[in-house]
C-alpha cells in the first residue's frame, strides 16, 4: 500500500464522528461496561440496543465524560472529547431531569446556545429567534412561555430535543427519547431524526422498542456489558445476534417475530 493511500485511510478514520476504544466502566468494582470499541459513520442514525443493565446509558454517559471510566479512549472527529464538546448535543433520559426547576420552555432551549456563546455573553435576539425555530420544529412554539413543570411528559421531551437542536451539533447522543411518549411525540421525534440525518448529522440513540428498530435506524449496536455486535441494521439486527445479546429473554414466534419475556429492558415484537 502506498504512503498516500495509508495517509488517506488515516485521515478517514480520524474524521469519524465518534471512535471509542477499550471503554470500561465499573460500579463498586463490578464491571458494568467491558472493553467496548467501535467507530460510527457520519450521517447515520444508530440504535443502541440491549437488555436492562446492559450498560447502554452508562456507555453513553461515559462517552460524554459524565461518568468516570476505568479505561478507554473517546475521540470525536479524531480529537479529544474535551476539545470537541461544541460539536456534541445530548438528550438525557427524561426521568433524570428536575422538571420542577422554575424555567420556561424557551429558556431551556436557549441553554443550548450557551456552548457557542460562552457563559459571559447572554443570548440575544438572534439566539431567541433560533430557539423559537427549534421549538417550532418539534411542534412546541406555542408553549415557549409555559413553565416546564406544566408540560406533559411528551412535551417535556420535545423541549429537550429542541434544546439539542439549538446546539447546532454535528454528533447527537439521545438516551431513550422515545420512552413513555405519546404517538404524536414519537412521530415528531423520528421526523426530527430523519431531518438531522439529511443534514449529515450523526445521531446515536439508546432505544428499547425492538419493533421499530428496522424502521428507525441505519445501524445498530447490540450491547450487554460487552459489545455483542455492531453494523448495518439489515445484517446485524438478526435473531442469532439478538439471542446472544438478550440470552433467554427472547422468544421466537411462529411468524419469525421476536418477543421479549420478563424484565428485559425492551418491549414489543419484530
Amino acid at each position: 500500500m502506498s504512503m498516500a493511500k495509508t495517509m488517506t485511510g488515516m485521515a478517514a478514520r480520524e474524521a469519524a464522528p465518534l471512535s471509542i476504544s477499550g471503554l470500561s466502566v465499573a460500579y463498586q468494582k463490578k464491571p458494568v461496561l467491558r472493553n467496548v470499541s467501535f467507530e460510527v459513520n457520519e450521517g447515520e442514525l444508530i440504535g443502541v440496543i440491549g437488555p436492562n443493565g446492559a450498560g447502554k446509558s452508562t456507555m453513553m454517559k461515559a462517552a460524554l465524560g459524565l461518568l468516570p471510566s476505568i479505561s478507554g479512549e473517546v475521540l470525536v472527529y479524531g480529537k479529544s472529547l474535551k476539545s470537541q464538546r461544541k460539536l456534541i448535543g445530548y438528550v438525557p433520559q427524561r426521568e433524570s431531569v428536575d422538571w420542577d426547576f422554575p424555567t420556561n420552555a424557551l429558556d431551556v432551549v436557549l441553554m443550548g446556545t450557551y456552548g457557542r456563546l460562552g457563559w459571559i455573553r447572554r443570548p440575544g435576539a438572534k439566539e431567541k429567534a433560533h430557539a423559537l425555530e427549534c421549538l417550532r420544529k418539534v411542534g412546541m412554539a406555542d408553549f415557549a412561555d409555559r413553565q416546564i413543570s406544566q408540560l406533559s411528559g411528551g412535551q417535556q421531551q420535545r423541549v429537550f430535543l429542541a434544546r439539542a437542536l439549538a446546539q447546532n451539533a454535528k454528533l447527537y447522543f439521545m438516551d431513550e427519547p422515545f420512552a413513555g411518549v405519546d404517538a404524536a411525540t414519537e412521530k415528531a421525534i423520528i421526523t426530527l431524526l430523519q431531518e438531522l440525518k439529511k443534514q449529515g448529522k450523526t445521531v446515536i440513540v439508546v432505544h428499547h422498542d425492538l419493533a421499530t428498530v428496522r424502521q428507525y435506524f441505519d445501524s445498530v449496536l447490540l450491547l450487554n456489558v460487552e459489545l455483542q455486535a455492531f453494523g448495518p441494521t439489515e445484517s446485524t439486527f438478526t435473531h442469532e445476534k439478538l439471542q446472544r445479546t438478550y440470552g433467554g429473554r427472547l422468544a421466537f414466534l411462529d411468524q419469525g417475530e421476536v418477543a421479549i419475556s420478563g424484565a428485559s429492558g425492551g418491549g414489543g415484537t419484530l
